[in-house]
């Protein structure tokens, strides 16, 4: 059951700075050279199974293997695959990784990237797990930083919006929070604050962060802000959203408030939380860094499929058939089969797929 014969990437933290730092320099060669790249993955295929709508991130994977000379296969609608019929993930998986080189997964129940991993013929990378991680923006943020401010520490990092189910937001703090004196500011409301177990990876690691209630109060002693949209289909309900959505938003006279050299940025894609006049200031990088992600993608395949990530263990816990992750979105509610795997901490169990906590009765 547990295929750990491959180098997957589920989560930044499976690998090493040193490992992340040299996926960003050869996505830097590959801008500067891309001729050179051209036919390095002739005769790979490469499946993308988005079970979630995507542009970027779909349409970023499918342009990077296409550059790089390789081919697709996959769905992005799976009312038209046989998940419709009722196939479970494991099945979906084990035959479309045999069909591929390498397989790429967006899907709307958190852990589901580690649970896909466990039974696939081929690599994994996640393309984001519900409200969970998203480490392949991640890459792309790293890459649009590097590119626009020449460097990844000592940035002062202003995140705002939905911080409590943005993916993307849990994947960029614990990235920027390995490399050094690098500081955040949080701006939500209470409601849409950052989970906890984030809030643990910060303080474990040493790094200043605040939590604040308006983009004004931060915006004077940002490097970088990165802005998030309220996501609807994260909510459980739409009165809930409709409280939420609106209350953070960027507009031009705010961007006064900012330093010179600041930049923009956001995983898109936006609603109403930047304003469309904002995207001709030049420190709006937004859109920059949606094409850094094809150059990322780029690296990450050609370093996956030549095999050089070495990455941790898929499940280093154990296993408590007695304890049940209590996350009503965890791949674990609705695929039965797999283990029930956790790390303990304290007290508490950690589940290895969403990263829920569970008291220990």
């Amino acid at each position: 059951m547990l295929n750990q014969k491959f180098n997957h990437l589920i989560d930044m933290d499976d690998y090493s700075v040193s490992q992340w730092n040299a996926m960003i320099s050869l996505a830097q060669d590959i801008m500067a050279r891309p001729e050179s790249y051209s036919d390095k993955c002739r005769g790979k295929i490469m499946a993308t199974l988005f079970y979630e709508p995507s542009t970027r991130t779909q349409m970023s994977f499918q342009a990077a293997m296409i550059r790089l000379g390789g081919s697709i296969i996959g769905f992005d609608n799976p009312g038209n695959s046989s998940v419709a019929k009722g196939e479970n993930l494991k099945d979906t998986i084990k035959i479309v990784s045999s069909y591929s080189d390498i397989l790429v997964m967006r899907h709307s129940q958190e852990g589901s990237a580690r649970a896909a991993a466990l039974s696939a013929e081929c690599p994994v990378i996640n393309a984001g797990d519900g409200g969970h991680l998203h480490p392949t923006q991640t890459l792309t943020d790293l890459l649009t930083l590097k590119t626009e401010l020449g460097r990844l520490d000592n940035l002062t990092v202003g995140l705002c919006g939905d911080l409590k189910y943005g993916r993307t937001v849990h994947s960029i703090l614990k990235a920027l929070s390995c490399y050094k004196n690098n500081k955040f500011v949080l701006i939500s409301t209470p409601a849409l604050g950052l989970p906890v177990y984030i809030k643990d990876v910060l303080k474990a690691r040493g790094c200043e962060f605040r939590e604040v209630a308006t983009i004004d109060e931060a915006l004077p002693e940002l490097d970088m802000l990165y802005m998030t949209r309220i996501q609807r289909e994260r909510f459980d309900s739409e009165e809930e959203y409709q409280r939420q959505k609106g209350i953070y938003v960027l507009t031009k006279e705010k961007m006064q408030l900012a330093k010179k050299d600041m930049i923009v940025m956001h995983p898109l894609p936006r609603v109403n939380e930047i304003a469309v006049e904002v995207d001709d200031d030049p420190r709006a990088a937004y859109f920059r860094q949606a094409k850094c992600g094809m150059y990322v993608r780029m690296a990450l395949i050609l370093t996956t499929l030549n095999n050089q990530l070495t990455a941790n263990p898929l499940l280093v816990g154990v296993t408590e058939r007695d304890c049940r992750c209590t996350n009503p979105k965890c791949i674990t509610r609705t695929e039965d089969y797999l283990p029930r795997s956790f790390r303990k901490y304290g007290d508490m169990m950690i589940c290895e797929y969403c990263d829920e906590r569970v008291l220990l009765k």
